[in-house]
């Protein structure tokens, strides 16, 4: 297979790269990092003014017109800086959603300020007991002639406090479910504020009678299962585009740690357990980035890409796993000093693995999978 980006998307890579690599400083991250918000609002700024926020979104609303690739070539950097800002949630998870099922109003009210910086979204499709989107323990009711009422918790809802809309799935009633955009400041919707494995804000959602405005229905109520495993695709695309991110970077940083620390008067790289374990990582990683570059292409030219995306998370969340352990270990007592730069990888290594489901949910959904073409 050949992943080679095309001109425009090594155009974005470099773009991105650029910006991040000139923005995001160690000194910068620390500064996030001690004060109460975790988000770098300078760096938003300037990917909105590079388009960058609006490289998937239509050229109707101010965007470039692009896809999920192309976005995921901006992710892939943001996990190689670790750099705390909403763009997997607000765009993959949020706004390309209301992009391709939200009404001409919905889109012209929503997506232009995600465009310019000055709006973050997210996605609620984590709930306490089910890794399955599509059958959601949140329940919507119908209300009225104009409207729907909301109960349920959602877990684990990144960049909460921040978004402006919440987009929601939940059950209709028979086996049918529907995506709902969330006031989070409404009445019956609480947000209580917690913090990710990587530093980053989140929050448990809960919604006790919440009402909201067919407005503010996305798509068809009772038959959104499609939109919502349309959404949970591009999520999942994105987070394994940040994970290679991390990945790489990771095993850059150690690597060339190992070649010039020196023990006994020998860089560690010439010891042969130093060597096989940085080699492993770095194979750990090149199966995660085919893995992943292949199921998103595969989604890309709207080919099926189910099975590819779990092969791909299952990836991130097992060999991403031993790499971000490896790198820390290979970095002895350096690995624990946060004055480093190499525990924040560990941090969104362990973060990424777990969201939207760890290692055994995939490979459940890749045994039904098999189990149905037998």
């Amino acid at each position: 297979m050949d992943f080679t980006l095309n001109e425009v998307q090594d155009d974005v890579r470099s773009l991105a790269g650029k910006i991040l690599g000139e923005q995001v400083t160690r000194e910068r991250l620390k500064e996030l990092e001690a004060g109460s918000e975790r988000m770098d609002r300078a760096v938003w700024e300037e990917l909105a003014k590079a388009n960058l926020l609006g490289i998937a979104l239509p050229e109707s609303v101010g965007g470039s017109g692009y896809g999920i690739m192309e976005l995921c070539v901006v992710l892939q950097e943001v996990g190689r800086h670790v750099v705390p800002i909403p763009l997997l949630a607000t765009v993959a998870m949020a706004a390309m959603p209301i992009a391709a099922f939200g009404t001409d109003s919905q889109k012209n009210r929503l997506l232009p300020p995600v465009v310019a910086g000055a709006s973050v979204l997210t996605a609620a499709l984590q709930e306490p007991l089910t890794t399955d989107p599509t059958a959601p323990a949140t329940t919507a009711r119908r209300d009225g002639d104009t409207g729907w009422v909301l109960d349920g918790v959602k877990v684990a809802v990144p960049w909460a406090q921040l978004a402006d809309r919440i987009l929601v799935n939940a059950a209709t009633g028979d086996g049918a479910v529907g995506l709902f955009l969330v006031d989070p400041s409404a009445s019956g919707v609480t947000l209580e504020r917690s913090e990710s494995t990587n530093r980053e804000p989140q929050g448990a959602l809960t919604l006790t009678g919440a009402r909201v405005e067919d407005a503010d229905v996305l798509g068809d109520p009772t038959a959104g299962i499609a939109s919502i495993e349309w959404t949970y695709r591009n999520a999942i695309a994105g987070l394994c585009a940040t994970a290679v991110g991390v990945m790489e970077e990771a095993v850059r940083i150690t690597a060339a740690y190992i070649s010039e620390r020196e023990q006994f008067d020998r860089p560690l790289a010439t010891f042969q357990g130093a060597t096989l374990r940085i080699a492993d990582a770095y194979i750990d990683t090149q199966a995660t980035s085919v893995a992943t570059w292949s199921a998103i292409w595969r989604l890309a030219e709207g080919r099926p890409a189910d099975d590819e995306l779990a092969i791909a998370k299952f990836w991130v969340a097992d060999g991403g796993h031993r790499v971000a352990h490896a790198c820390q270990h290979l970095h002895g007592g350096m690995g624990v000093d946060i004055d480093y730069p190499i525990h924040r990888y560990l941090l969104w290594a362990k973060e990424l693995e777990l969201t939207l489901g760890a290692a055994t949910p995939q490979l459940l959904r890749i045994g039904a999978s098999m189990a149905e073409d037998s």
